[in-house]
């Protein structure tokens, strides 16, 4: 690795700099990626973040470089930015399996229209993340990397979740200054919360999901997993926006007729999140805080606290909220059961060179108890009306958000705040050893945006004693990514708590 080139918490603005003033061109910024993932992911304590690496970002970042001495101009908003993919999206002539060994050899001929997006935009895709299998598991493991689970780059005995475990991974540890993330069910902000990175769940259908492997199409979204704010919401600018493929998003279409994001970008006027934030009002959701009793519970329980102190001597304001039957909302409106197989057999149909139903893929008993889950969703109805219990669960997941709009408007909250998690990152063996004897023992609380489809952000709140990352995750209105970002970056200023593992 070029010891001149620290790539180390790199932001958009710094490579940039660096491109502008001609400390370094994007051909060498793509190099010095590729080989800290040759030396650190592939080798040396082999984080297992990336999967199949490109064999043209070189070649591409050179002609942004010719694109720039010719023009004096950046090709876009992304010019020259190394960024991941995670697997669950297809990439022209990168080899993609969407979480399962049964899908190698796949090499797909065009680009998502999202990866499409961020092309133009000058982003140099260096390869694709691991993801936990069908993007169906908190645990990191898949059968696409041959089973060996994604570390966690402040400690490689603990995991990093699931199921986009390899571009937190990878951009906590600064093997891509970006990566593109995907959130079902909480698949983005739980391992970001658990690598001490900054993770958005933007409101479904901002931004297209056509040419990803889908797993319950009315909560999937894809979003941004980032090293900060700033570049979260810039990376996000690049990929809101229609996609005639897929017609959920309409809705970004009707956000930007109602002259969303105030000032064209979701990146401006971020430095006023911290005024936002001391006038802000919170609603502090104790339901969802696991016991002091239990050591990894109060483990997280103490950074929490710790951060809502320092945000109160700065004036903001928290209010301890109450929603009556909120378990029951979280743990009974979830339609995997009912959707997931039809879902991704939907997506096999238009690769008729695998497999086209996902039940002859995944075994119907499970080899592993972290799998049981995947095992139960692949092998669901044909179609979800089959199941008696599927339009009670849509009723209620409907009557959830209501309750959920109500309780904010009428205490007039700013958002809603708990940890994404009530643990910190497990242990790899936690996978398999009965801890969590199913996929609902795992504590994560971030179903809560899923389950209603609100968009949420996680954002670093500290570390337990012993090292490990806690997020602390924001929860708002329909379409108010703005706001969520303002008031993460109001938080990012003062409680700080992002710092690069010792990798």
């Amino acid at each position: 690795m070029d010891a001149t080139l620290n790539i180390k918490e790199l932001t958009i603005t710094q490579a940039h700099a660096a491109f502008t003033k001609g400390a370094y061109p994007a051909e060498k910024l793509t190099a010095a990626y590729l080989e800290r993932i040759h030396l650190l992911d592939k080798a040396g304590p082999k984080i297992n973040s990336t999967l199949a690496i490109s064999q043209t970002a070189l070649g591409e970042a050179k002609q942004l470089d010719e694109f720039y001495a010719k023009t004096e101009s950046f090709r876009g908003r992304l010019h020259g930015i190394p960024i991941l993919v995670k697997d669950q999206a297809d990439t022209a002539g990168i080899e993609t399996l969407y979480g399962s060994g049964a899908c190698r050899g796949n090499v797909p001929t065009q680009d998502t229209p999202l990866v499409k997006r961020l092309k133009v935009e000058g982003a140099v895709v260096l390869g694709k993340t691991t993801m936990s299998e069908w993007a169906s598991t908190w645990f990191s493991h898949s059968s696409a990397s041959n089973w060996m689970p994604t570390k966690n780059p402040y400690n490689v005995n603990h995991d990093v979740g699931g199921s986009s475990c390899g571009s937190a991974a990878a951009v906590a540890a600064n093997f891509a200054l970006l990566a593109v993330a995907e959130d079902t069910g909480g698949s983005i902000r739980c391992p970001a919360s658990f690598t001490n990175l900054v993770g958005l769940r933007p409101t479904p259908g901002l931004v297209s999901r056509s040419g990803f492997c889908p797993l319950v199409k009315v909560q999937d979204t894809p979003g941004p997993v980032a090293r900060t704010v700033q570049d979260c919401a810039r990376f996000f600018d690049c990929m809101v926006g229609f996609d005639p493929e897929d017609p959920y998003t309409g809705v970004a279409a009707m956000v930007k007729s109602l002259g969303l994001p105030i000032g064209d970008s979701y990146a401006s006027n971020l430095d006023q999140g911290l005024n936002r934030l001391k006038q802000a009002r919170i609603g502090v959701m104790r339901q969802l805080f696991g016991p002091n009793s239990d050591p990894y519970c109060l483990a997280v329980n103490q950074v929490i606290s710790k951060a809502f102190s320092t945000l109160e001597e700065t004036g903001t304001t928290f209010v301890d909220v109450h929603l009556d039957k909120l378990e029951h909302y979280m743990t009974f409106t979830p339609t995997y059961l009912q959707r997931s197989r039809t879902e991704i057999n939907s997506f096999l149909a238009t690769k008729p060179h695998l497999p086209q139903d996902v039940a002859d893929i995944v075994p119907a008993v499970a080899s592993e108890e972290f799998l049981s889950f995947t095992s139960q969703i692949t092998h669901g109805p044909l179609d979800p009306l089959e199941d008696p219990e599927y339009l009670p669960k849509i009723l209620d997941r409907d009557e959830f958000k209501r309750k959920l709009d109500s309780l904010m408007a009428s205490l007039e909250l700013d958002a809603l705040a708990f940890p994404d998690v009530q643990i910190p990152p497990p242990k790899h063996e936690d996978a398999t050893n009965g801890r969590f004897p199913t996929c609902w023992d795992f504590p994560v609380n971030t179903l809560l945006a899923s389950q209603a489809r609100l968009p949420a952000i996680t954002v670093p709140a500290g570390f337990t004693a012993d090292g490990l990352p806690i997020g602390l995750e924001l929860v708002s209105y329909e379409y108010h990514e703005q706001a969520l970002l303002q008031l993460a970056r109001g938080f990012e200023m003062v409680i700080g708590a992002r710092q690069a593992p010792d990798i």
